[in-house]
């Protein structure tokens, strides 16, 4: 066996080091290459017939969530998730309260108390030809 020196010993640990570097980024650009998504979340939602929902009704959706309101000026929709961090908030006597962090919400949706800083969402709604409404969410 041939005499290793120092400097021959540190040239393979750095080659090695460079060879499982290497190995390891080609893995993981494998992997990503790799990615297979899971299903899309449906972003569109028949609500059936119009005439479900009287002039003045307020409904919630809680497979959406969101609450429809129907008024003299027609539908329109607000998302119930906290814009804070996402919790579902819950309907209270002057209008929606996060039962995460405290965010109180008005009967529109607007910030009354913090911590979130935004109005609840509103929801596109659309009345389409075979009257029929539909909730987009995206």
């Amino acid at each position: 066996m041939a005499d290793l020196s120092r400097r021959d010993v540190l040239k393979l640990v750095r080659d090695g080091f460079l060879y499982l570097s290497g190995a390891l980024a080609l893995g993981g650009l494998l992997r990503f290459l790799d990615f297979q998504a899971g299903p899309v979340p449906q972003t569109e939602f028949d609500l059936g017939p119009a005439a479900n929902y009287p002039i003045g009704s307020r409904t919630v959706l809680a497979e959406i969530p969101t609450l429809l309101i129907h008024s003299e000026q027609g539908f329109t929709a607000i998302s119930l998730v906290c814009t804070h961090l996402g919790c579902i908030v819950k309907q209270s006597a002057d209008g929606f309260t996060c039962p995460c962090h405290g965010s109180k919400f008005d009967t529109q949706g607007n910030v009354m108390h913090g911590p979130a800083n935004k109005q609840l969402q509103s929801m596109r709604i659309e009345q389409m030809s075979n009257e029929h409404l539909y909730i987009f969410t995206n």
